[in-house]
């Protein structure tokens, strides 16, 4: 092999191995794993063919209808197909006994008439679960029904250059969009619910979940990246009341309910208290002033009492009582 050709090689190597791959669906790696592939159009499936994604694609196993299933060789004892799914657009494929080599990138491309090319690539990471390790920021509760709206709003000062939304379960992560701002494009999802969201460049991002039901309640995660390398993300939970979580919803407003009451009632207690005690305190002096009025005239001395002098004796201020009566004679009287 020349130079320029060994370069060339080098060169598509190193572009592979930098180059990030979106992935629409990752799951923890288990011996015994499924990777989930079911293709939502009703058009005639002409051909299946899975690949894993490395430094190039190694075909795993090719399926047609006409002409039905080749596995190759590396894979043909680890990897099998459920025959009743196959009819069905549900091309999922099956492991057993898998080994750390199959951490990794698959794809799962299907040929239909006349939609042509529809594929989905799926991630194999380390992990023991996903819903467990990431914490949520806020919870929504909702009826079924409902159009909600969930919404990120980043702290960054750089100007935000990807988005991406995604609904977290506890074996599997499911991206619902992606915004690459920078080139204007839109990753387009392979999940089977309908999901709106806004691409533009903004200070914010949102995805709307129409009609949601009990099967839409979980995590939902939004990651920024900005120019700069930084990167924020925002963990919501959804809760849709059907159930037990209706229930669980009515007991979360009647607990609230219960606390404001309990809260008024104790702001009106403390005030009456307050209240009566002031009366109490005002009746008290009052009581006071009055028993104060009464002991007054008993310390009371006249004006003229007042401006003689102190050692003088009563006496000295009494009077003398003169009475007049007639004088009657003693002499008997002569009888006759």
């Amino acid at each position: 092999m020349d130079y320029p050709t060994l370069l060339l090689a080098l060169l598509h190597v190193y572009r592979a191995l930098c180059e990030e791959v979106l992935w629409h669906t990752s799951v923890p790696f288990a011996e015994n794993m499924s990777l989930e592939c079911v293709y939502p159009s009703v058009g005639i499936l002409t051909q299946v063919e899975w690949f894993k994604i490395g430094t190039e694609k190694d075909s795993i196993a090719i399926f047609s209808p006409t002409h039905g299933m080749v596995i190759r060789k590396p894979y043909a004892e680890r990897v099998y197909f459920l025959n009743s799914t196959m009819a069905s657009n549900n091309v999922t494929l099956f492991f057993r006994n898998a080994s750390e080599d199959d951490v990794g990138y698959y794809s799962c491309s299907l040929y239909t008439y006349p939609q042509g090319t529809w594929q989905k690539v799926i991630q194999v990471v380390q992990s023991d679960g996903f819903e467990a390790a990431v914490p949520p920021n806020s919870h929504i509760v909702s009826e079924p029904g409902k159009n909600i709206t969930l919404t990120c709003q980043p702290q960054m000062t750089w100007p935000v250059q990807e988005v991406r939304w995604e609904k977290i379960q506890p074996r599997q992560i499911d991206l619902l969009t992606y915004c690459d701002l920078v080139h204007g494009r839109n990753f387009t999802s392979k999940f089977p619910r309908q999901i709106v969201s806004n691409c533009s460049h903004g200070s914010w991002s949102f995805i709307v979940v129409p009609d949601v039901t009990a099967s839409d309640s979980g995590l939902y995660r939004c990651h920024l990246q900005a120019s700069a390398g930084e990167n924020e993300t925002f963990v919501m939970r959804l809760t849709v009341a059907e159930g037990q979580t209706d229930n669980q919803y009515t007991r979360f407003v009647t607990g609230g309910t219960v606390l404001l009451l309990l809260f008024v009632i104790s702001i009106t207690t403390i005030i009456v208290i307050f209240l009566n005690r002031r009366r109490r305190r005002e009746r008290s002096d009052l009581y006071t002033e009055s028993w104060d009025t009464q002991k007054a005239p008993k310390n009371y001395r006249s004006p003229i009492s007042a401006n003689q002098p102190t050692n003088q004796s009563m006496d000295d201020t009494r009077e003398d009582i003169y009475v007049n009566y007639p004088t009657f004679s003693r002499r008997p009287k002569t009888r006759v």
